[in-house]
């Protein structure tokens, strides 16, 4: 047991928790990501906080749930008494932070932080020091030293797209960057501990990449439902499938409606951060989805190349490395892209945690576990004080066979603010109403709105939730049981969110 241990925490973004071999799926090609599994505890069933981006990632670094991080939805600045993980730790500790940030500025080192790589060009005005807007990342000024120029303007200057940087080679991509910058700071840091945080951009859209070729589209894998719109649930989620599946003309209540839907809906399509792909046929869904599960390979090369450092260190046996993603994406799921739903797919993300000196093998760790409780849980493994008033809870003592999530509730939220055009108008609407999520340590999953239909799903029996159950007379007792949940956490943790008076 080390006197010191590091810990080197990786995260992806919209990954969902079955793109990994030790969630059951035995064709995607992560031999990187099966190896750690294999020396790692697995999760089984890891919640997100909230399936948006910078919310979620609010909670992975500070033990809040969004609300009262400052960071309800995207594009704000996470509040200054919201402390991270950082901030929290010794200061004898080396404290990095290399990737996506989102959660402010994202060219200079903040929140505790000393050592800082950056690597998004797409600065938010909203949040961004306006000094700032004219700085570029570290990952474009590699770009440029490699010989690349910039294709997209962005006043002072231009930057590279997003769409741009996805066709670039396996080795000059940013999660390779990242990774490469991981490594260095690995071995020059091994006689001193740190704290190292690895935010990967990938997999999220452009769903292309070096790897567009890994898969065949026509016979890949899919789940039950795939390209399969939702029956009785949410109006919201409906309508997004209904949009994607671009069956919602039926709906437009005038002839000049329909016409400016089908155009919203195409642009949208034809953008490569938001689409990108033709999706008016299975095959072209096929195709996204084959990109999508390729650019798992990018991402599981950088992990490699991390965790290689680590064990080339000589610091296989003091440091503490764990992966996960901010939320997972519907890829066709349901009929939909994107995420902002308690979908399984959505909220629910993998989760290894390597801890030598407690087991060199995997070991599947049963029961709910939430993204909130990852700041207590990686204090009490680095032997540092948890400070009072975080929503976590250490979750340690499960690791050391001391207990169990056997009667763990997760609770997950959905701020209901609209960031950006989801769409049509009708989806950003709705995208307006505030949901609250709870699943039950027995895996029945409650979603709770005020305003649209509320869903209950028994995930024993309904695993991919295609029948709502919310609205059958049998379950009104239990319906009751798991609202007077959900209050009872808004209580603790001083949520106002309206809910339905179930």
């Amino acid at each position: 047991m080390p006197e010191r241990p590091n810990l080197v925490f990786v995260f992806s973004d919209r990954q969902r928790y079955d793109t990994m071999r030790c969630y059951g799926n035995d064709w995607i090609q992560t031999p990187h990501l099966n190896a750690l599994s294999e020396q790692s505890f697995v999760f089984e069933n890891a919640y997100v906080t909230q399936a948006v981006c910078a919310p979620s990632r609010s909670s992975i670094m500070t033990g809040l749930f969004p609300h009262a991080t400052g960071v309800p939805r995207n594009k704000l600045v996470m509040r200054q008494d919201a402390k991270t993980i950082a901030e929290m730790v010794s200061p004898d500790y080396k404290r990095a932070y290399f990737g996506k940030w989102h959660l402010g500025d994202e060219v200079v080192a903040q929140r505790g932080f000393d050592h800082w790589i950056s690597g998004m060009d797409r600065l938010w005005e909203e949040y961004t020091n306006d000094d700032y807007l004219a700085f570029r990342t570290d990952y474009h000024h590699y770009l440029v030293a490699n010989g690349y120029e910039p294709d997209q303007d962005a006043p002072p200057g231009r930057i590279f797209s997003d769409h741009f940087r996805s066709q670039l080679p396996a080795e000059h991509q940013m999660a390779s960057f990242f990774a490469d910058h991981a490594r260095d700071f690995i071995h020059e840091n091994a006689d001193n501990p740190f704290v190292l945080y690895v935010s990967f951009l990938e997999p999220h859209p452009p769903f292309t990449g070096p790897f567009d070729d890994l898969y065949d589209p026509a016979t890949l894998p899919v789940d039950p439902t795939f390209m399969k719109k939702p029956e009785g649930g949410s109006m919201f989620n409906r309508v997004r499938a209904d949009f994607f599946m671009q069956t919602e003309f039926s709906d437009a209540i005038d002839p000049e409606s329909k016409v400016d839907w089908e155009r919203r809906r195409n642009e949208y399509n034809a953008t490569p951060m938001l689409v990108g792909h033709d999706i008016s046929t299975e095959a072209g869904w096929r195709q996204l989805r084959a990109g999508y599960m390729g650019n798992m390979t990018v991402v599981d090369n950088a992990v490699g190349t991390i965790v290689d450092a680590v064990d080339e260190a000589g610091l296989a046996d003091d440091t503490i490395v764990v992966f996960t993603s901010e939320h997972g994406d519907l890829v066709g799921t349901h009929g939909m892209l994107e995420m902002r739903t308690p979908y399984e797919e959505a909220s629910r993300a993998p989760l290894l945690m390597r801890v030598p000196w407690l087991s060199s093998a995997q070991r599947s760790i049963g029961g709910n576990f939430s993204h909130v409780d990852l700041v207590p849980t990686m204090l009490d493994l680095l032997y540092e004080p948890t400070p009072t008033g975080l929503h976590g809870t250490s979750r340690a003592p499960v690791l050391k066979g001391e207990a169990t999530l056997d009667d763990n509730d997760v609770f997950i939220e959905h701020n209901g603010v609209g960031d950006r055009d989801l769409g049509n108008p009708r989806i950003n609407r709705l995208n307006e109403l505030p949901w609250r999520t709870v699943v039950t340590s027995d895996r029945w999953k409650l979603n709770l709105c005020a305003t649209d239909q509320c869903e209950l799903f028994d995930l024993n029996s309904d695993p991919y939730e295609e029948r709502n159950l919310f609205n059958e007379s049998d379950q009104r007792d239990r319906i009751h049981e798991m609202a007077e949940r959900i209050r009872r956490w808004q209580h603790a943790t001083g949520d106002d969110a309206p809910l339905p008076p179930v």
